[in-house]
């Protein structure tokens, strides 16, 4: 039964449309789920929000998490379970070990992890599965080895890893027949990671490389060809180019500055992500409107998979409230809950690499031109699984 104080509140958030907390009812007590962020994160700091680059991170995800938990709060209070949210912020990966034990000693058994790639990377290392341990969910990475060599049992990811987005983009232009590709890469070490990616993508649904061509942006006029658009694209033997431009400074400038008349994919132009705002089926415009009015921006893929994160869980407390932890990550890892994401099928984790299943969006400012896995592709027992890295050649050798 509720208190009189918590059915105020819910009148109150329902006049202005707007949770920060669970509501708190009368029985269960409360799970935490933290989300655990660094303030000195390169890619919040103002100069990358303002320029907004494709897929890019718009604004902390925690705002996510706290939608997916207002929607959530009828299902949970039906099942007997509250949730709250907490957001911990380190002040840099130095301060990340105390952040972290902050959380043991406060016993919080859900953790949503909004980290670079080496920082996750470090936590995944010391990761452990217990009846104490937290499940750690990755809400941003795209990190293969993370799913690969180096995953962590304890760590589910919700954003989708480089191998499936560059899956789906090399989906599409197979099925647009677009086979001859002209690749530009940067200087960054994701980028080269990218294109590793990108080859891998291209041996698997037949796409020609062309060739391939290291841009550089620099002010040193020496270097100025490195960066010359109409130098790096002068060939004529491609149907597309796919630029991979993990800064976005350079993908930015490309589009309608080929010295040919070819459509842009990858970084910019035509580019592959688990969200886009403008997705108009499957409830996609219900969620993107709530996010907005809650977080005063568009929804960007970061923040979906902190949304989707947190619908993961309210799925496995409301679908078995008397499991402990270790039993939830058991169901969670091993495909047993499935959870809307509402981009059409019904989504779960894959038992080898921890990774969710998911539709990826071909997004362009305007909107979405499709959806991989595209018809046509097959697999003998999930599509979704032509997505990334397959179980019989995933490097992930860790089994609950």
């Amino acid at each position: 039964m509720e208190t009189k104080s918590c059915v105020t509140r819910r009148l109150v958030r329902a006049a202005v449309g707007l949770s920060l907390l669970a509501c708190q009812w009368v029985g269960a007590a409360p799970w935490t789920i933290a989300v655990v962020g660094l303030m000195d994160d390169a890619r919040y700091q103002a100069r990358q929000l303002e320029r907004a680059y494709p897929d890019h991170p718009a604004g902390r995800p925690s705002d996510a998490a706290r939608v997916a938990l207002d929607e959530s709060e009828p299902e949970l209070e039906a099942a007997g379970q509250r949730l709250l949210i907490k957001t911990f912020m380190a002040s840099n990966a130095a301060d990340l070990p105390r952040v972290m034990a902050q959380l043991k000693t406060a016993k919080i058994q859900h953790v949503l992890l909004d980290l670079p790639d080496a920082e996750l990377q470090q936590l995944a290392n010391t990761a452990a599965v217990g009846p104490d341990a937290p499940i750690l969910f990755n809400i941003g990475s795209r990190s293969d080895a993370l799913r690969g060599a180096s995953c962590a049992l304890a760590m589910l990811h919700t954003y989708p890893s480089r191998q499936m987005l560059s899956d789906a983009l090399v989906q599409y232009l197979a099925a647009r027949s677009w086979t001859q590709a002209l690749v530009l890469y940067g200087q960054q070490p994701q980028d080269k990671l990218q294109l590793d990616a990108f080859v891998r993508s291209a041996k698997r649904y037949g796409l020609r490389i062309q060739r391939t061509a290291q841009f550089k942006v620099s002010g040193d006029p020496r270097e100025r060809d490195l960066g010359n658009t109409r130098l790096l694209t002068n060939d004529k033997g491609y149907d597309v180019v796919v630029v991979l431009d993990s800064d976005g400074e350079f993908a930015r400038a490309l589009p309608y500055t080929t010295q040919w008349p070819r459509p842009v994919v990858g970084s910019n132009g035509l580019t592959a992500m688990a969200w886009h705002p403008q997705w108009e089926r499957n409830g996609g415009p219900q969620l993107s409107r709530r996010f907005t009015r809650f977080a005063h921006r568009p929804m960007a893929a970061q923040d979906w998979a902190a949304w989707i994160a947190v619908k993961s869980i309210v799925a496995v407390l409301t679908e078995q409230p008397k499991a402990t932890v270790a039993e939830q990550l058991k169901l969670l890892r091993g495909g047993q809950v499935f959870v809307d994401g509402y981009k059409g099928p019904r989504l779960s984790f894959r038992s080898w690499d921890g990774q969710l299943r998911q539709p990826i969006f071909l997004g362009h400012a305007d909107g979405v031109a499709g959806i991989a896995p595209f018809d046509g592709v097959l697999h003998p027992t999930e599509v979704l699984d032509t997505l990334g890295v397959d179980q019989k050649e995933s490097a992930c050798k860790k089994q609950l």
